[in-house]
This record gives structure tokens, sequence and C-alpha cells, in this order.
């Protein structure tokens, strides 16, 4: 299908504004945790030079960088516990029949449909009975639990999507299941593992409900829950706030720019094509 020049210059153009509009409060939040601490900035001001001291004080003074830790375990065990359950579950339901596997496979996505926020407070007590809470597990078991049953559907997805003579091949060569998935078909779904992984990890970074209900202990908090925590005590440096939320991003920014080309891949080759 031929894409007129009018059509791509109109494109160009609303993909433009959309981007501008979205870019520039990230623009001006950057530029105001450069300024000196407890600089009065308005609107966009460009400082002088950057300062980076108050990304120092936010790191020790505001304790962010047991935040940032914490954070990184807990978005480190949800990934790759995850990923893994996800390409073993995806693998079996997406090439394998067994008796029960569709209504075992709706059970599973059961978990995509129920929200955790709805069932929070028992989840709350159940963990507490099990001495969880106030634990890093209290918060990566849940988030393992709603990430799997997406990541599931996700693999399953794309091993639906095999050729069945390439699995046939395989077996014909003496290959049994895990060296089928491992050697034949894994290397295929590469787009599709690293798209899940940014979006798991994304996910689990960014959580804020479940850090807050179940760490009440400030050793356990998480980065998300260090921005409240850095605003009512230090209300009046909003340059350190800034500079705070710019510390709290950056991993998924990081992550993100290193794996865009197998994201944007992994979305448009089909990877949940069913």
């Amino acid at each position: 299908m031929l894409v007129s020049r009018s059509d791509r210059i109109t494109t160009f153009a609303v993909l433009s504004a959309v981007a501008l509009v979205t870019t520039l409060p990230i623009l001006g939040v950057v530029m105001l945790s450069l300024h000196e601490s407890n600089a009065q900035v308005a609107g966009f001001e460009l400082p002088d030079r950057p300062h980076f001291e108050t990304y120092r004080q936010a790191w020790t003074t505001a304790r962010f960088s047991t935040f940032m830790w914490n954070s990184a375990k807990i978005s480190a065990l949800v990934v790759v516990a995850t990923v893994v359950i996800s390409v073993l579950s995806g693998y079996a339901f997406g090439t394998m029949r067994f008796r029960g596997s569709n209504a075992l496979f709706n059970v599973l996505l059961f978990g995509m449909i129920v929200p955790y926020e709805a069932v929070v407070v028992p989840l709350y007590h159940d963990l507490k009975w099990a001495h969880l809470v106030n634990t890093q597990w209290s918060v990566v078991l849940p988030l393992l639990g709603t990430n799997v049953a997406f990541g599931s559907y996700w693999m399953r997805a794309y091993f639906r999507t095999a050729p069945p003579s390439l699995i046939e091949a395989a077996a014909i060569d003496g290959a049994g299941s895990f060296r089928t998935l491992w050697k034949v078909l894994l290397p295929g779904g590469r787009p599709a593992v690293l798209t899940l992984t940014v979006l798991v990890f994304m996910w689990s970074w960014n959580e804020f409900l479940l850090p807050l209900i179940m760490l009440s202990s400030d050793a356990q908090r998480t980065a998300p829950l260090g921005l409240p925590y850095f605003s009512t005590r230090y209300s009046t440096d909003r340059v350190g706030l800034a500079a705070a939320a710019v510390m709290v991003a950056l991993p998924i920014v990081v992550v993100f720019v290193a794996l865009q080309r197998s994201f944007v891949r992994g979305i448009t080759a089909g990877a949940v094509k069913e």
C-alpha cells in the first residue's frame, strides 16, 4: 500500500507535536534538577552551569541509595523469575497438547482479569500469617503472580507461531523438549523475551501500591516510595525533589534505550499474534 507524501507529512507533524508535548515536562524536570539546591526557578530556566550536588544530597541524605538498591533487587527477582516461568509455561501451552490444558490456561488468564488491588486486603493478611510482611518477598511474590499470567500468555502466543515442522524436525534429530526449546525455538524468540523483560521491569520498578501496603520499614522502602518520603521531609526543596524524580526514572530509561530495537521488533513482529 502506497502512502502519499501529504499523508507522510501529516503523520510526521502529528507525531512531532505529540513528542514535543510529552517531552517538554520531562525536560523541565531535568533542567530544574540541575540548578542549585533551593533555587527559585520559574518555567524552563536553564542553569548557568549544571549543579550535581543535589543528586549527591538526595542519594546520601535522603537515603535514595537504599531505596534504589531495594527496587533493583525486587525488580531483578521479579524479572528473572517471571521470564523463566513464562518461557516454560508458554512453551508448554503453545506447543504441547495435554488433558486440561485449555482449562488450566484459562485459570492462568484469570490472573490478568482480576487486579491484585481487588484482593490486596486478604493478600496482606495471608502474607502476614506467613510472616512475610515488611520483607521484600511480600512485594516479589504478588508481582510474580500477576506478571507470570501475562508472561505466559505472551510467550504462548509466540510459540504458537512456530512452524510445527520445525519442532518435528528437532524431534526426529533426537532433541528432547528442553533442547528443542533452548536450541531451536528460543533463539528466534529473543525479541519476544526481551520485550517481556522490559515490560516486567518497568511494571516492577514503578510499583507503588504493594510496597506502600506491605513495607512499613524505612530500610525496606523502594524508589517510588522514596519520592513521597523525600517530599515530606524536604518539601521546600523543589530542586532536590526533581533530582530524586530523575534518579527514579533513569533506570527505566536506560533499560528501554538499551533494548529498544528488540522491544520494537517484539511488538511489531507479531509477538502476540494468535
